[in-house]
């Protein structure tokens, strides 16, 4: 599909991308969201919460959330999407992926950007409830890449899936991980790299024959964590062998649902390459929207509402 224009339009002190993921990661808060947690199994015996908020009306839609790197489904930006969704009458499963719920996981391995299989698992056991005749998918950063990677990577997508939307995708991941790596990026890289340490030492409990104490010295930098322990946990060669399966560029061509692309042009996680836009000229159910302001996963919005909560609504209902 054709690019699509963006009318996105924030106050000044928004348009600064830094501001903007700033207050939509640290200050936003969005009260009033009521969540009941479900805890299912998967089939490695390991476990997954999944943080149910329901519309007012019965309804036969539901949207799937996915959080990004070190996040969970109490993030300002999944419960403002929640919210907004069960406001126009979808019911939403905002997914805590593995160890992200407030409890560690039982297994070595965890969650990364591509781990499909379990985001598979997720949407037959919602599927199995016999409730909803419409699935929609929505992921923020790590949990967009995922998303766009599970539709267009071969899995044999339910037909009850109608849509899908990816905010602040690092299509492809090592162009993310080196702007992630620049000046300009230290603060946040600094704040992932130390709750992956914390988890990195929390597993190392669970598995001290498996993570050494020069493991985790050895990290230095986010590339470090994937080499040391992203990609040894989850069967990959390097970093780069994990960066290069799990990235979902390459997959864009092959989906065959309506799915919507929000990437902000001042997106300081997100490099060239992370912007599909020779895929969405060519491929008839990618749309891309590229606005010049929002940050990562930021998109300031009057009355605690964000433009890519909005576009999300409007792009769903019209599926």
């Amino acid at each position: 599909m054709p690019i699509l224009s963006s009318n996105y339009n924030p106050p000044l002190f928004y348009k600064n991308g830094h501001l903007s993921t700033i207050y939509a990661g640290l200050l936003r808060k969005v009260p009033g969201l009521e969540q009941q947690r479900e805890r299912i199994t998967l089939s490695d015996g390991d476990f997954l919460d999944l943080d149910w908020s329901y519309s007012s009306k019965a309804t036969d839609k539901v949207v799937v959330l996915l959080h990004g790197l070190e996040g969970n489904a109490q993030r300002a930006y999944m419960k403002g999407s929640a919210k907004a969704f069960i406001t126009a009458g979808y019911d939403v499963c905002a997914v805590n992926f593995r160890g992200c719920s407030g409890e560690s996981n039982l297994t070595y391995r965890s969650y990364h950007s591509g781990a499909t299989e379990d985001l598979i698992e997720i949407l037959g056991h919602i599927i199995s409830l016999d409730k909803y005749s419409k699935y929609f998918l929505k992921g923020f950063s790590l949990g967009g890449n995922l998303i766009l990677k599970y539709l267009g990577e071969g899995n044999s997508v339910p037909s009850q899936i109608k849509g899908g939307i990816a905010i602040s995708a690092p299509c492809q991941l090592a162009d993310s991980l080196t702007q992630l790596l620049t000046l300009k990026n230290i603060a946040y890289a600094k704040r992932f790299k130390k709750h992956l340490i914390e988890k990195l030492r929390a597993k190392q409990e669970l598995f001290p024959d498996l993570i050494s104490d020069s493991d985790i010295q050895n990290v230095i930098t986010l590339k470090d964590f994937d080499d040391i322990y992203t990609s040894r946990a989850h069967g990959f060669t390097d970093a780069m062998d994990y960066y290069r399966q799990s990235s979902s560029l390459q997959f864009l061509p092959n989906i065959n649902i309506p799915t919507l692309i929000i990437n902000a042009q001042n997106d300081s996680f997100l490099g060239e390459a992370c912007y599909p836009i020779e895929e969405a000229k060519y491929c008839e159910n990618i749309y891309l929207e590229v606005p010049k302001y929002g940050g990562h996963v930021g998109f300031y919005g009057r009355n605690n509402i964000t433009y890519s909560e909005e576009r999300a609504v409007d792009f769903f209902s019209g599926l």
